[in-house]
């Protein structure tokens, strides 16, 4: 969730910490704060809010001759977003700052103990025990004194450390939150919880690991187990995204643009992994063999949010055409179920960061259960992938608003990647089907490319009655219900209406109740094998007079015997409309959102990457 910056080279380090954390706001943040050392003495700089606040505080500063430095967005856990709550904090003497993201569940013990030693305390933070732990235990000696502090706290940190009396060095510890070294020969070393604050200075990156520590210099990164003591190798990985890929590149907000990205984003998870002349389905990284695929008795896809909706999805595709049983689970309650899984049991875990807390756990849990994990991912190199057994990249690209798009779309196409991939090796699909799956799924970019605009003017004229609604119910059918649950999420995630997704059957076991003449309702309603189902339950909605809006298929006219208000999609095979029909529905709510005046990328209250429980 918080955002990391740490830097050590030629530069002036604020403009760098700034450019970094500007680069990190999509995670989410109540408060910033930045610490740099000039001429021998910390400087810090924190206020509550954006990043805004903190630069007018900042002024000249910004070109302050200073070449070391941490910087931090804060979204508040323990202690309100104040400014005396804002990262980087202190010790009684100034000398030593710290910044973390992840929570010390011992704190509080552990505070008791500092205050009974003489220890002052400035905030409310669990984060301000480590520094002053750190200060506790400082005997001419950080990277000891680091040590020490880490062996007596429980919990989840990524670290960065800075003391003025080893002022050409940060130092920095993981366990369970994100922390990425940038690599550069001509700039120095840097320090993220995140890549997309490395990629205006380098795309060669280090991934620490749990229970690492490392001591970067403006030269080099020195790297160490803090079980073992030993240094450890690490491979300087090559991170194919570019600055460039994290700029609005003219659009109003990101998920503007990453909604229209979506074509290229499901063009580049497909490329090179399905044959169009054959519907062959080549994956490789999945590192299953034909062995392991046969002892399959049962998939457990694992996800929270938007990836759980998309493993919703996966359900539909995989059972009918792989002839596997699937179940889904929500990441934060798989992990405290008793789960029976064994060796014969596929574990599929979605993450578009790959760093989800309750996700990574429940990839952890599954692993000690012997059961062979599969992880689809958006970032190469995340901790998921790492641990995972094999991958499945969904290769969307940095992804910076808050509200997941291409994200989704992409890993529906994975998923239909692996359906297919399953359905062949298994012998359950025939070679004619999977020639024809295949190039539906090649087609579906080119459909979604040419609608986009039309879909986006549409909704936009389409809302202006809609858009001061307190609620809102999403309803689909098949596989078009998981379709009406992420509408219905996007919907509330930006716009702070209360929406609520339903199975179309659903409505007469008890939301029926709620339809009255204000109430909006969206159906995705296209003409498939349940079409007349979905018919049925619309006539039951206009009888009670609830507004509807619909999305179905070019040509369906008796869609407007029931509402004028009707969005027409193009006719595709049944397996692509939960791709196609997800388009609508984020734009409904981007227009419904951008009308109401909401901070589309930054919605309050949310972080893009959740990393703690």
């Amino acid at each position: 969730m918080c955002g990391i910056v740490g830097y050590c080279g030629p530069k002036r380090v604020v403009p760098v910490i700034l450019e970094g954390l500007r680069r990190l706001e999509y995670r989410g943040y109540d408060s910033a704060g930045i610490v740099y050392l000039e001429e021998g003495k910390l400087v810090k700089h924190r206020a509550k809010g954006k990043l805004a606040a903190l630069e007018s505080i900042i002024g000249d500063a910004i070109i302050a001759p200073a070449n070391i430095g941490l910087g931090h967005t804060r979204w508040a856990t323990h202690g309100a977003p104040t400014t005396e709550n804002a990262h980087p904090h202190s010790d009684c003497t100034g000398e030593l700052v710290v910044v973390h993201n992840g929570i010390i569940e011992n704190y509080h013990s552990l505070r008791t103990e500092l205050i009974a030693k003489g220890h002052k305390f400035t905030s409310e933070t669990d984060t301000e025990v480590l520094a002053h732990l750190i200060e506790e235990n400082l005997d001419g000696d950080l990277f000891k004194a680091v040590k020490k502090a880490i062996s007596l706290i429980e919990g989840s940190y990524a670290i960065g450390v800075l003391w003025a009396k080893e002022p050409n060095t940060l130092i920095a510890v993981r366990n369970q939150s994100p922390l990425v070294l940038g690599v550069s020969a001509e700039d120095g070393t840097f320090l993220a919880s995140d890549i997309p604050a490395l990629l205006p200075y380098t795309n060669r990156v280090i991934f620490l690991e749990d229970m690492e520590i490392a001591v970067l210099t403006e030269k080099e990164q020195k790297i160490f187990s803090l079980e073992t003591g030993k240094a450890v190798e690490k491979e300087i990985q090559t991170i194919t995204w570019n600055s460039a890929m994290a700029e609005k590149a003219g659009y109003k907000h990101f998920m503007l643009k990453e909604i229209f990205e979506q074509p290229q984003a499901i063009t580049n998870t497909v490329s090179g992994r399905v044959n169009p002349e054959t519907g062959i389905v080549d994956l490789p990284e999945i590192k299953l063999s034909e062995a392991d695929i046969a002892q399959i008795d049962r998939i457990v896809f694992v996800a929270c949010g938007t990836s759980w909706h998309s493993a919703l999805v996966a359900k539909y595709w995989i059972e009918k055409y792989a002839h596997i049983p699937v179940e889904v689970d929500i990441a934060s309650e798989f992990r405290y179920r008793h789960l029976l899984i064994n060796e014969r049991v596929l574990t599929i875990t979605l993450s578009q960061s790959g760093e989800t807390a309750d996700t990574l756990a429940g990839l952890r849990i599954a692993k000690n259960l012997g059961s062979k994990v599969v992880t689809i991912c958006n970032v190469v190199g995340s901790t998921m992938t790492r641990e995972a057994h094999g991958t499945i990249y969904t290769h969307a690209g940095p992804e910076i608003g808050v509200a997941s798009t291409k994200a989704f779309t992409s890993q529906l196409a994975a998923i239909f990647l692996l359906t297919l991939y399953l359905g062949q090796k298994k012998g359950t699909l025939s070679a004619e089907q999977g020639k024809q799956f295949g190039k539906d799924l090649i087609g579906i970019a080119g459909v979604i490319d040419s609608e986009l605009e039309r879909i986006k003017e549409d909704m936009e004229q389409l809302i202006e009655t809609y858009y001061d609604s307190r609620d809102f119910l999403f309803i689909g059918r098949g596989a078009n219900y998981p379709i009406a649950l992420e509408g219905a999420l996007k919907l509330k995630e930006i716009s702070y209406i209360h929406a609520e997704g339903y199975a179309s059957g659903e409505l007469k076991h008890g939301p029926i109740a709620l339809i009255d003449k204000e109430m909006p309702i969206l159906g995705l309603v296209p003409q498939d094998d349940v079409y007349q189902k979905s018919i049925s339950n619309l006539e039951e909605i206009k009888a009670r007079q609830g507004r509807i809006i619909l999305i179905g298929t070019e040509g369906d006219t008796h869609l407007k015997t029931i509402t004028d208000d009707v969005i027409y999609l193009p006719r595709v095979a049944d397996d692509m409309n939960p791709i196609l029909y997800t388009i609508p529905a984020q734009l409904l709510a981007y227009a419904i959102a951008t009308r109401r005046g909401c901070d589309v990328d930054q919605p309050r209250n949310l972080a893009k990457s959740v990393t703690v429980e």
